[in-house]
């Protein structure tokens, strides 16, 4: 079940789910409220009863001088619930019958125990009605993003005859006229799309799979060769540090080619990128002395850019990514000083 299917089941099962619970709370409520009244009628009747011959051993019998007091009714006080009741051919004293509030509690006890038990197995069955409800109502979601993943996925396909067939006649060209900056131009194009193309790809997929072992300093060496040819006024500083990983390593690569593209990309003439591995702290820094970043908090956000030229995906991507596999990534901006991106890859890490 990918991300976006599980939030959708998730909020789906929580608002079935809690709008039953809350009613079948209610409905406990009441049913308890109502038991309770039961609980005090039958106490009361039994009061009345026991007026009649004294022999009841449940109340506590007791001659009161108040004749002011309510009679057949039931009340009570910290200690006991009582009623009072005329005691015929006197007209000096009326009955109080006493019954131990230890004693209602415990009747009271027995009902909600039993009134608990039928309400968690409505539970138990509120749970399985919303799971069912969740996935039904899941199944439309699931059939349009598939849809759409697999037309997505047939444009991604198309995009390589065009391209094959434009660096092609780049090749051609360039061994015609020689090398020049508008060639150039159209192969940094060609080379944009293409990451365009990767990061599309990597969007549709699941990158928890597939793990395997290899150096992240291996990775961003070939990451570097292939971004000081795209380019060339950019300096590259990679520290000689080692990090062993064991995940996607097609995924980790697209963060680290996205991080390290836009780092070069928006850098000043002649600026500098500075990777730096940690190994103790399982982690890895990218710095740029670029022009700094308005708001760290909404890069991440879909379609946000702050250039003309860029489009928002990239790092959209990079966080979606980084959530997938469990990757923590912050942010340090500061204008006109440039940007640090840090990634704690610390449960990737072999052990």
């Amino acid at each position: 079940m990918r991300p976006v299917e599980r939030e959708s089941f998730l909020k789906s099962f929580a608002l079935f789910f809690i709008s039953l619970t809350l009613l079948a709370g209610l409905l406990y409520y009441f049913q308890f409220s109502k038991e309770q009244k039961a609980v005090d009628e039958t106490v009361l009747n039994k009061m009345r009863l026991c007026s009649f011959d004294l022999t009841c051993k449940e109340f506590d019998i007791d001659f009161v001088f108040d004749k002011s007091q309510n009679l057949y009714t039931l009340q009570s006080n910290e200690n006991a619930y009582f009623s009072f009741f005329p005691i015929s051919q006197s007209d000096e004293y009326i009955l109080k019958f006493s019954y131990s509030i230890n004693s209602y509690k415990k009747e009271l006890k027995k009902i909600r125990h039993e009134l608990l038990k039928t309400f968690l197995l409505i539970l138990l069955v509120i749970a399985i009605l919303s799971a069912l409800f969740s996935f039904y109502a899941l199944y439309p979601l699931r059939s349009a993003l598939h849809v759409t993943r697999e037309f997505v996925r047939d444009i991604l396909h198309d995009f390589n005859t065009p391209l094959a067939a434009l660096r092609l006649n780049i090749a051609m060209l360039k061994d015609e006229i020689g090398d020049n900056t508008k060639i150039t131009r159209i192969e940094h194009g060609i080379a944009t799309t293409l990451s365009l193309q990767e990061n599309m790809r990597s969007y549709l997929e699941q990158h928890a799979k597939d793990p395997e072992s290899f150096t992240l300093y291996t990775l961003l060496q070939s990451q570097i060769v292939l971004l000081q040819k795209l380019y060339p006024k950019i300096v590259f500083t990679l520290e000689d540090n080692d990090l062993a990983l064991y995940c996607n390593r097609d995924a980790l690569a697209r963060i680290v080619d996205n991080l390290l593209n836009n780092a070069a990309k928006y850098n000043r003439k002649e600026g500098e990128v500075r990777i730096k591995i940690d190994s103790k702290r399982a982690s890895l820094q990218i710095s740029d002395t670029g022009h700094g970043i308005k708001n760290p908090k909404k890069i991440f956000r879909r379609f946000y850019t702050e250039h003309k030229e860029g489009m928002g995906i990239g790092l959209h991507i990079v966080k979606k990514l980084c959530d997938e596999m469990h990757i923590n990534i912050d942010v340090q901006s500061q204008d006109k000083v440039g940007s640090t991106f840090t990634l704690d890859l610390s449960k990737l890490t072999q052990r």
